[in-house]
């Protein structure tokens, strides 16, 4: 990855690959998740810990192939599980039903099943050899007979095992060849030697891709995006663009939801029946109330929380914010730090002034309030429930219920002034002109 982060922690859908992972075999039903790390291993631990607490640690100190990395962890497997699942923290597409398909394997009598997958090019990748319904072998390419190497299933790497024979199949995995490492893929032709059953699942090719460098990466962000689309069209979102919309792995959206083209949405996004998100909007960490409208070319970041009916408008930004029913913030504002009241009116250009350089304030604003265009609040403030705030005021006190509050220097027309300033602005043009003239 050239990167000063573990492969694993990189991102797709704004979760860690690994935590992908995590996530699909939890899903599948695993009750103890070992990690085996090497790399970053206190971080890789921690993200893999946000979604459970089954999780024991083990580092491999030495790279001595996969069968070794597996046996890094024989202290858990020893504790005795029905299934032992060997995933790769770098597959992120794998679901917990091609997991649930490899375990059932399992309970119909099988001692050891394969994942397998068949690419457009099986070049490169080692074979699974079947014969009446079992796997006999895994063959690399350049161990592969030429009719062998006609066979388009592949191996994927991961797999399970019954957990009776599970630590001493792995055990009996030598390191006899050239590189003298212990292959996990060996335990096959263990398995077989000792008459148990070994059999091989397909798994659609997307979810066994793995992630090697930046290039895999976007790769399989395509996919993980083109995926979390069909599901929202599907659960009744209407995607304008579907190709310009960018999802969260918690993204949530309501039935009658529409998004319009070129909308981002960050970790903890929630909008509700009926809202409309207009186009070329930001948001993350916000939770959007039933048919509520937003946008277009609106930033709602973490804390903001609109109620049904609310109206956030072009080039606005909310930040850590409660916004009531009906209330509205259409142009130009950024509303920071505040509660909103339900129907309220924030003019054009309005701006909570919530930061003293050191602190966070709050600003109130009631419920039917009205907030004049170009208006500047200073926190901590509180504007009444039906008060209007005139345009262009800079308001640092308090204004009561129903109250207005002026808050700006006195107009003062001069007569004539407006004139003599545009007759003295065209003779300097003039003269401007004239001396360029005599160049």
């Amino acid at each position: 990855m050239r990167s000063k982060r573990s492969k694993v922690l990189h991102e797709v859908g704004r979760l860690p690959l690994v935590r992908h992972v995590g996530r699909a075999a939890l899903q599948a039903g695993a009750d103890r998740l070992a990690l085996i790390v090497g790399r970053d291993g206190d971080e890789v631990a921690a993200a893999v810990r946000r979604d459970s607490e089954t999780v024991a640690v083990f580092e491999q100190r030495e790279r001595l192939g996969t069968g070794h990395a597996v046996l890094a962890a024989r202290e858990a497997i020893e504790q005795g599980f029905d299934d032992i699942v060997v995933l790769f923290g770098d597959t992120p597409l794998l679901t917990a039903n091609t997991i649930e398909r490899a375990r059932a394997e399992l309970s119909k009598g099988a001692d050891v099943c394969v994942i397998g997958f068949r690419p457009a090019d099986p070049t490169g990748y080692g074979r699974l050899v079947e014969t009446d319904g079992e796997l006999v072998a895994i063959r690399e390419e350049k161990d592969a007979s030429e009719s062998e190497r006609l066979i388009g299933f592949c191996n994927a790497g991961i797999m399970a095992f019954a957990g009776r024979d599970a630590l001493d199949l792995l055990n009996a995995i030598g390191n006899e060849n050239a590189k003298g490492e212990y292959y996990l893929t060996d335990i096959v032709e263990i398995a077989r030697g000792r008459g148990r059953r070994v059999v091989a699942i397909e798994a659609p090719v997307a979810e066994t891709i793995g992630v090697n460098n930046r290039s895999e990466l976007a790769e399989v962000e395509a996919l993980w995006q083109a995926f979390a689309r069909e599901r929202m069209m599907i659960s009744g979102v209407t995607l304008i663009d579907p190709g310009t919309v960018f999802f969260a792995y918690d993204t949530e959206l309501g039935e009658d939801v529409t998004v319009e083209p070129n909308v981002w949405f960050g970790p903890g996004v929630s909008v509700g029946e009926g809202a409309v998100i207009h186009a070329f909007c930001h948001l993350e960490g916000a939770r959007i109330g039933p048919d509520a409208s937003i946008g277009p070319f609106a930033r709602l970041r973490p804390g903001t929380d609109l109620a049904e009916t609310a109206k956030v408008g072009n080039f606005c930004e909310v930040k850590n914010a409660s916004v009531a029913r009906g209330a509205k913030i259409n142009h130009l504002s950024y509303i920071g730090d505040a509660n909103v009241g339900a129907e309220a009116n924030i003019g054009a250009g309005t701006i909570t002034c919530n930061y003293d350089g050191a602190l966070k304030h709050l600003t109130e604003i009631g419920e039917k309030a009205f907030i004049g265009s170009n208006s500047a609040l200073v926190a901590p403030v509180r504007i009444g429930r039906e008060a209007y705030v005139g345009s262009g005021s800079v308001v640092t006190e308090d204004v009561p219920d129903e109250a207005l509050a002026l808050a700006r220097g006195r107009q003062v027309n001069k007569d004539g002034r407006g004139k003599a300033i545009a007759e003295k602005n065209r003779a300097a043009k003039a003269a401007k002109k004239a001396t360029k003239s005599d160049r």
